[in-house]
């Protein structure tokens, strides 16, 4: 029990050690943004207050609040440290939500305003900032979060549970996880509205309405239509949606406007579909799916085991 307890705390003195190190590096970086551009920005009035505002959102108040974690991290105060920080930690949150509108208005600022280009430029230029830009440093605070969670965890599975630290470090890493998953889904819900004003921008003209709120893209992919009737098979773009699933066909390679386009043939729900797979459970080449909807039946055909194998899986979970 002693050599466990020792390992423990050597563990956790190097993981502290660690995280103190880091913290004032992180501090530095931010120091960088909060002197040289929003204190001097406020002063000067180069940007007014709501653009300075959404370009930095809370950065002043996560540089404090690490300020003050630092404080406590030298002196070896880890738990009241973390309380106060857990107080904190949804400022990142916040941080990320904004993050998409601060960077359209930076740019934005950027190409209209020529007072700021110059400041921005002369900033940059300084010796501290070591060639680093603007835009190097803004994403820093929710790379950190990443950072927090480990470190705490790692504390946390040091700590020995009788300690007076265990329960502040255990809340910790519940907090710093909830604020994590909170800007993951911010971070995929971006993610998957790019892919559906894309699929948007690919299918000619604007009748399929592909951007629904609550809708999730899941997959696409070209597939072999395996028509009832004996005719040849039909090859055409497969695009799997949470709700809906969309067939489409290559428009015409000459059309002056379509022609990297795709038409929109069908689009079927999937709350009444029913998936089945005919052939590929064994290692044969390829396989057939079946996709049963109240007043059509689908088979769709790949020649390849795994492709096929994929799209069954999607498929029958989105349906599910």
């Amino acid at each position: 029990v002693e050599e466990q307890r020792a390992r423990w705390e050597r563990k956790r003195s190097r993981t502290a050690k660690e995280l103190l190190e880091t913290e004032h590096k992180y501090l530095e970086q931010l120091d960088l943004v909060v002197t040289f551009f929003v204190k001097i920005l406020k002063a000067k009035g180069t940007l007014k207050p709501a653009v300075l505002e959404t370009i930095f959102g809370p950065l002043e108040s996560i540089y404090s609040a690490s300020h003050v974690l630092s404080l406590h991290l030298e002196r070896g105060n880890l738990g009241p440290g973390l309380e106060n920080f857990c107080q904190n930690v949804e400022l990142y949150g916040h941080y990320a939500e904004n993050s998409e509108q601060a960077n359209k208005t930076l740019k934005e600022q950027l190409r209209k305003n020529k007072s700021f280009r110059r400041f921005k430029k002369l900033q940059e230029n300084r010796p501290q900032f070591q060639g680093r830009k603007l835009e190097d440093l803004l994403p820093l605070p929710l790379q950190r979060l990443h950072q927090y969670k480990h470190f705490f965890r790692d504390l946390l599975e040091n700590t020995s549970p009788d300690s007076a630290e265990y329960q502040k470090l255990a809340k910790a890493v519940k907090s710093v996880s909830e604020v994590s998953r909170w800007v993951q889904d911010i971070a995929h819900q971006r993610e998957n509205l790019l892919q559906l004003l894309r699929v948007q921008k690919l299918l000619k003209g604007q009748k399929t309405q592909i951007l629904t709120p609550g809708r999730w893209y899941i997959r696409e992919g070209w597939l072999l239509v395996v028509p009832s009737k004996g005719e040849e098979l039909k090859h055409r773009m497969f695009f799997l949606f949470s709700d809906i699933l969309i067939v489409t066909k290559s428009c015409h390679p000459l059309h002056p406007l379509n022609s990297k386009k795709l038409a929109c043939q069908a689009v079927y729900p999937l709350h009444q579909c029913v998936v089945d797979k005919v052939f590929g459970h064994t290692r044969s080449q390829g396989g057939l799916l079946s996709l049963s909807f109240p007043h059509k039946t689908l088979l769709l055909m790949s020649s390849d085991q795994q492709d096929i194998n994929d799209w069954y899986q999607s498929l029958t979970a989105a349906v599910r």
